[in-house]
């Protein structure tokens, strides 16, 4: 790669402002006052300056779309999809002391039984270097003291078109703790009159330092659906014993393949 004369003088000059500042703050002690009062007002202005650049480059960082596809999909994969409370931005992006069956974008509810409502729900941006989805969505439960607490996501008609019992549904889910928390995932169904549902167990969800990523399927082989009759299709997260805990869901991911001949 050939180098960029300008912009290695750039961050030289970088580089040596910043060993610069960091003398600076080591030798205060040996300073004058007047020459303390000097330094203290150029440091604020650069202070200023780069808290507009940081403000200017996260706002453009969030605007950019990542990929949207995991890397490993089953082949013969005909759909995939991420919610688009995870892809871009929404606005309100946070709801406090929900009621039961608020919706947060146009396709995640909350759903809950607590009578204060004691929760927070709002949209976060994602700033690891591993994330995949621009944004997350961060649950908070603060003192809630329900018997349930679910965050439904309503999948798109493309999910429903062409769906067979042949298919199986993946789940791929990144998130985070507070505290330890058992999470389950079910898909439900809706065809004709009936509803369906299948329930699958994420685990028991411990806090620590990386996100915890979770895969799972939802084989339509054992769902007596009627595949001309597909209505609608959505997802449940549930949440076991949510009293006080932050749940920070960084990405969630759908996508359907056809099971494999045996």
């Amino acid at each position: 790669m050939a180098i960029q004369p300008r912009r290695w003088v750039r961050n030289r000059l970088r580089l040596r402002a910043m060993g610069e500042w960091q003398r600076l703050a080591e030798a205060t002690g040996g300073m004058t006052l007047r020459r303390l009062r000097e330094l203290q007002d150029d440091a604020r202005g650069l202070r200023r300056s780069a808290d507009r650049f940081i403000a200017s480059a996260q706002s453009r960082l969030d605007s950019v779309q990542r990929p949207v596809d995991l890397a490993d999909l089953p082949r013969g994969t005909d759909w995939r999809w991420r919610p688009p409370f995870l892809s871009t931005r929404i606005a309100p992006s946070g709801i406090a002391a929900p009621a039961s069956g608020t919706w947060l974008g146009e396709q995640a509810a909350v759903w809950h039984d607590c009578p204060a409502g004691a929760l927070i729900l709002r949209q976060m941006p994602n700033r690891g270097a591993a994330d995949l989805a621009p944004f997350g969505l961060l649950l908070e439960t603060l003192g809630f003291s329900g018997s349930y607490l679910s965050v439904s996501v309503t999948l798109p008609d493309a999910a429903r078109d062409g769906l067979t019992r042949a298919h199986i549904i993946r789940l791929d889910v990144t998130l985070t703790v507070e505290r330890p928390m058992s999470i389950y995932a079910r898909l439900n169904i809706g065809h004709g009159p009936n509803t369906d549902t299948l329930l699958r167990h994420l685990g028991d969800i411990a806090p620590g330092p990386e996100p915890v990523a979770r895969e799972i399927e939802f084989d339509l082989h054992y769902v007596e659906m009627n595949e001309k009759r597909l209505e609608k299709l959505w997802l449940d997260l549930i949440f076991e014993a949510p009293q006080m805990n932050a749940v920070r869901i960084r990405d969630l991911f759908l996508s359907r393949h056809l099971r494999a001949d045996v």
